[in-house]
């Protein structure tokens, strides 16, 4: 679950993994931990860090302040990529595929959790090779860091691009999505009603008297029989 870093800057982190080592020395054996944790804003920021400690707590917190060093800014389009891209790192690599609008993240644990903190909420991905986490994250922000935005592309061969495909599809896939008026009014809890059906219909409901003061229904007070009517 994210962990909320910052108001301000609106940084959340989360811990993808915790790797325990031990060094055998005179005395015994020496435990350290390691800890791979991504920062991101959901807004197009997304940095990692790994870093080592002898407590999880400190590992954590110091892996949290290398991975705000090195925040890294994504253009994006909508809730998904311009283009697709394959990132590479040792054995692993993990392809990126944009996707319309409603397909959702597409992806494992490691893959999911970057890219929602990156604010992607479309998208294809595919791992091949090696799983190890730390080899995925890497290959991700590799993939990651080869993104260009249209614009860019045309000022490198200066030439005036057309419309892509990925902005046909987002447009195609706007029409399905449920249009937002800004009026609709959020869901109540539910009520609890059944206290009052059951004061409704229970022997709480107040009793009708009679005539003479005595209640008009019910047996009478002293267990004979209830006088037949006239």
């Amino acid at each position: 679950m994210p962990e909320l870093l910052e108001e301000t800057s609106s940084l959340e982190a989360t811990t993808i993994g915790v790797y325990r080592t031990a060094s055998t020395v005179k005395g015994g054996r020496r435990f350290s931990f390691g800890a791979l944790v991504v920062v991101g804003n959901r807004s197009g920021q997304v940095g990692y860090g790994y870093a080592k400690a002898n407590e999880v707590p400190n590992a954590i917190e110091k892996a949290e302040k290398y991975a705000k060093r090195k925040l890294l800014s994504i253009p994006r389009i909508g809730g998904t990529f311009n283009h697709e891209v394959e990132g590479v790192f040792s054995a692993s690599k993990v392809r990126l595929v944009p996707a319309s609008p409603g397909t959702g993240v597409v992806a494992g644990t490691v893959v999911r959790s970057i890219l929602e903190l990156a604010g992607v909420t479309d998208a294809l991905t595919k791992c091949y090779g090696s799983t190890n986490a730390r080899n995925v994250v890497k290959a991700v922000f590799d993939g990651l860091e080869q993104l260009q935005t249209p614009a860019v592309v045309a000022d490198l061969r200066k030439q005036t691009l057309e419309r892509t495909q990925i902005e046909d599809r987002i447009e195609k896939g706007k029409a399905f999505m449920p249009k937002s008026t800004g009026k609709e009014q959020r869901a109540r809890g539910p009520v609890n009603t059944i206290g009052n059906e059951r004061k409704g219909r229970g022997g709480s409901r107040p009793r009708r008297r009679g005539p003479e003061g005595g209640d008009s229904g019910g047996a009478p007070a002293d267990g004979g029989a209830a006088p037949a009517p006239q």
